[in-house]
């Protein structure tokens, strides 16, 4: 195999099937629609009453807290030392601060068992999630057995728009609206930052991160010609980047151990610095805080805890579960039917259903075209292996084939661009 330990494959297979037959280490009620469930609305009557939570989907039952197993070090070999001249530091916030605290080398180049054991040691991510992310990423965007959370095509995040990275990202400028995959931009904090004046009960939680994922999604369409929402980048990936916000970053406690993500540890983790009037971001200089406690092991976000969270934001915008584009112009969005995409595999109502299988089954179908290779070939036999055991536990229906001529009416579509590309003609820039 070569590519990761017999003991990672091991770990991820527990943890997979540890959420079958505990639930409850996921989330408490994971049936969907989550809008709908009589154990959804006692949870948001539990919630009413508990400040400053708000109205994100939580376990029924806390999570355990415990504080000696929870703190993560960040003194010693693990204190902030921001990145040198030939250290990367990329789109993602949370793999910048592991590389800046050298949870990850500090150098932004890892191992996919690397980035298995820094994600779940630090943010408390789900042996499976953390194997599926990190292999497909070494697999598609590096070497096949590492890959940087910087660079260029085929080489890391940076240069995998169109089959990682993606547009309407929460705090990262779209390619084509600005040039550029990698820049912070500071109207886009600000309209997360704001959506909670109040310092003293501050909580991006996922209620708050929902309704600005709606924002950040029309204002794609509204200021992006090449806006593209894929199968797998858009319905999975990008709502990821919202949802890992408050599940990954949020500071656990006895009082809160499900989390609450504060205005102070929010600009921590996303490098921003200054007083409320005069916000500066510091690129590549993410720092995990000090006194800052991680989710529980016994609370280890999976791929099912995952997929609920993505049916919450989709419960509040249909359109989320639905492939689309720009066709060049702002404003010119259409949507691509799931049916279309999957040589009639899923309907749009099933892919709505079940967004995780429809973008995994997707992608899993599209390797062999995006790669020239087999399936069962050494490099993306593993591959295929992971993908398989997500799709196998999920319970999901294949696709045989894809169609991915349906998104030719994409002039933004492309594999592997950025991490610069020519401004869209018509772009608007905030």
């Amino acid at each position: 195999m070569g590519f990761f330990t017999s003991s990672a494959i091991t770990v991820a297979c527990l943890a997979v099937n540890n959420v079958v037959a505990f639930p409850h280490l996921a989330m408490d009620g994971m049936t969907a629609p989550i809008a709908a469930d009589v154990a959804y609305k006692q949870l948001l009557e539990r919630q009413s009453a508990t400040r400053p939570q708000g109205g994100a989907p939580l376990p029924l039952t806390p999570p355990p807290f415990d504080a000696a197993s929870q703190l993560i070090n960040v003194t010693g070999a693990h204190a902030f030392v921001a990145p040198g001249s030939g250290d990367a530091r990329g789109e993602c916030p949370g793999l910048n601060a592991l590389a800046n605290h050298n949870y990850l080398p500090h150098n932004g180049i890892a191992t996919i068992n690397e980035f298995v054991s820094a994600t779940g040691q630090v943010f408390g991510m789900g042996a499976d999630l953390a194997l599926f992310l990190s292999t497909y990423g070494a697999v598609i965007d590096g070497s096949g057995t590492s890959w940087s959370i910087s660079g260029g095509p085929h080489v890391g995040i940076g240069g995998s728009h169109g089959n990682y990275e993606t547009d309407s990202s929460p705090l990262k400028s779209d390619l084509y609206q600005y040039g550029s995959n990698s820049k912070l931009i500071l109207e886009q904090f600000h309209e997360l930052y704001d959506m909670q004046p109040n310092a003293a009960t501050a909580n991006y939680n996922l209620d708050v991160l929902r309704t600005f994922r709606n924002q950040r999604f029309q204002e794609s369409i509204n200021k992006n010609p090449y806006f593209v929402y894929g199968p797998f980048t858009g319905m999975a990936v990008s709502q990821a980047a919202f949802t890992f916000i408050y599940r990954f970053m949020a500071n656990h406690s006895a009082e809160y151990p499900e989390g609450v993500l504060n205005k102070d540890v929010l600009k921590s983790f996303m490098s921003i610095s200054g007083p409320e009037n005069n916000l500066v971001w510091t690129p590549g200089h993410e720092r995990i805080p000090s006194n800052w406690y991680r989710r529980n092991t016994a609370d280890a976000y999976t791929i099912p805890y995952f997929e609920t969270d993505i049916l919450y934001f989709t419960s509040s915008n249909p359109q989320l579960t639905l492939v689309g584009c720009n066709e060049g112009k702002v404003d010119t969005y259409q949507n691509i039917d799931a049916s279309t995409l999957s040589n009639g595999a899923y309907t749009a109502a099933q892919a709505a259903a079940n967004p995780i299988c429809f973008a995994t089954e997707f992608a899993l179908a599209e390797l062999p075209g995006l790669t020239g290779l087999s399936l069962t070939s050494g490099v993306l036999g593993s591959l295929t292996s992971v993908l398989s055991s997500v799709t196998k536990n999920l319970g999901c229906k294949a696709i045989g084939s894809v169609n991915t001529t349906a998104l030719a009416l994409c002039p933004g579509f492309t594999l592997y661009g950025g991490p610069t590309a020519p401004v869209a003609p018509g772009a608007i820039q905030s």
